[in-house]
């Protein structure tokens, strides 16, 4: 099971899926559901890296109300998403023993439902002085 998610640390906001794969449909399936969480008349930009499934042309579908913005190689650093994986290992996913494979979407569902419901922990974790909410 993959967790495919994406926070806005402005809104302090995140949206997930929980896939069975890691590829371009999967990724598809993940824009789309950002797409329907961005608010109307607003323009969002997702900060990706060069992972396979990100990868711009071909069959991936960018919903008119995304732009991707690709990191340079080998900067996890500025992708503040790297530090909600990193929250969610070291507080719900690390070091377990999963039964079964239900197990384990339940515990990625649960882990990204208690990081969504703790008000302001996406803004703690995720916030860059670079990256700001801009409005016209």
């Amino acid at each position: 099971a993959y967790i495919f998610g994406a926070v806005c640390p402005s809104r302090d906001k995140g949206v997930a899926l929980v896939l069975p794969e890691v590829n371009i449909p999967m990724m598809n399936l993940h824009l789309a559901e950002i797409a329907k969480a961005v608010p109307d008349g607003v323009h969002a930009v997702v900060i990706i890296d060069g992972a396979g499934w990100h990868l711009e042309g071909g069959d991936l579908v960018v919903p008119s109300n995304i732009s991707l913005l690709k990191l340079p190689p080998y900067s996890p650093e500025l992708n503040a998403q790297e530090n909600i994986w990193q929250f969610l290992r070291q507080n719900f996913l690390a070091g377990r023993i999963f039964d079964t494979y239900d197990a384990i979407v339940d515990a990625c569902c649960n882990a990204w439902k208690a990081l969504i419901a703790e008000t302001g922990r996406i803004h703690s974790i995720a916030s860059r002085n670079w990256m700001q909410y801009v409005s016209s």
